[in-house]
């Protein structure tokens, strides 16, 4: 993953627990890097070794470390790094959503080397999204809750995520139901 993902992790643990806590979770993890340059790939060993030392030293389960991850990833990295890329997505929570499968298209200008999820679709009432994940990278159901959370939040939509379909549970690619309130 490229060094950005890394450092937006160290953002969310030094943002919300302390740069002492993001110390120590550099050491768990076995990360001797002081810095993280953004353009730089590095192993996916990294950030998986990170978010799990996170867990352990913040005493969280992994899956409310990666949730937490999602939503800062949209609310903080991409609304710093990537405000226009972001605005152009759409003027609601839904229109972002139905938008998201050329999102990362765009994403791959920037950073060419990118290895993106792919995403399809599915409207099935006027409130209703099934939003179908499929990504080369496994254990990141929790991080794509938080990443739609993060979207709802940021254009101030109220909306019920549930997973409807998991990797984790032996299908072949994770399913999101996104209902957003009237």
């Amino acid at each position: 993953m490229y060094g950005l993902v890394n450092q937006a992790i160290q953002g969310l643990v030094t943002d919300n627990f302390g740069a002492e806590s993001w110390v120590k979770i550099k050491e768990k993890a076995g990360v001797t890097d002081e810095t993280f340059l953004s353009n730089k790939i590095y192993d996916d060993s990294v950030t998986y070794n990170l978010a799990g030392a996170a867990s352990q030293v913040l005493s969280m389960p992994l899956g409310d470390v990666l949730h937490a991850f999602g939503k800062y990833w949209v609310l903080k990295v991409g609304q710093q790094k990537y405000g226009t890329l972001m605005k152009s997505g759409g003027d609601s929570l839904m229109e972002f959503l139905v938008n998201l499968p050329n999102f990362h298209s765009r994403v791959m200008l920037i950073y060419s080397d990118i290895r993106p999820p792919e995403f399809k679709i599915e409207k099935t009432d006027d409130r209703t999204l099934l939003v179908h994940y499929f990504s080369t990278r496994a254990g990141l159901t929790d991080f794509m809750g938080g990443l739609i959370a993060g979207l709802a939040e940021m254009y101030q939509t109220t909306a019920d995520i549930t997973c409807v379909n998991s990797r984790a549970d032996g299908h072949d690619h994770d399913v999101f139901q996104v209902v957003t309130q009237a």
